[in-house]
């Protein structure tokens, strides 16, 4: 008889079974998909409110309404951005407010969290989540996974565009 060199097929098999155990536990840890991605949906959002924020305020420039702003909407620029529905501008630029968002950018933004992203709107910001992301902590190691949109607040100052992925 010849002595055999090399494995068996079933120390082949084992060895490939404890590999594939390994792989699925470890694997999530290196790769990470669901944070990325939840980084690169915020990355699109904040793209398509700025798209919409340089085509509304072109239309506000044209039609002369970019100076105009205020803590009302009479004081604020009405513009035609072919939506059917005129956005309220803020010096030009489109207001931290649910209505205007969604009135400029094909998106589901809305306040429960049966909407595909969540606004909350508080003195000219709104914060804008997607809904099923981590919730938001404070304290000594703060994480966060949102978009903050700051409005116009005067005529020479544009609208600020702040995107926490930490806590993605």
């Amino acid at each position: 008889m010849q002595k055999q060199n090399g494995f068996t097929l079933i120390e082949l098999v084992v060895v490939i079974i404890i590999l594939g155990i390994l792989a699925v536990t470890a694997a999530p840890k290196f790769i990470n998909l669901q944070s990325d991605a939840r980084a690169s949906a915020l990355q699109g959002v904040k793209g398509a409110i700025q798209g919409a924020n340089g085509l509304v305020f072109a239309k506000a420039a044209l039609a002369g309404e970019e100076k105009k702003g205020g803590a009302t909407d009479a004081l604020r620029g009405d513009v035609d951005i072919g939506t059917g529905t005129n956005a309220i501008t803020q010096y030009g630029y489109l207001q931290a407010d649910l209505d205007e968002l969604n009135n400029a950018v094909d998106a589901d933004f809305g306040t429960a969290d049966t909407n595909d992203w969540k606004v909350v709107v508080a003195n000219g910001t709104a914060t804008i989540t997607q809904q099923g992301a981590p919730e938001e902590v404070t304290g000594n190691d703060p994480k966060a996974c949102k978009l903050v949109y700051t409005e116009a607040a005067d005529a020479e100052t544009v609208p600020t565009y702040v995107i926490t992925d930490n806590g993605c």
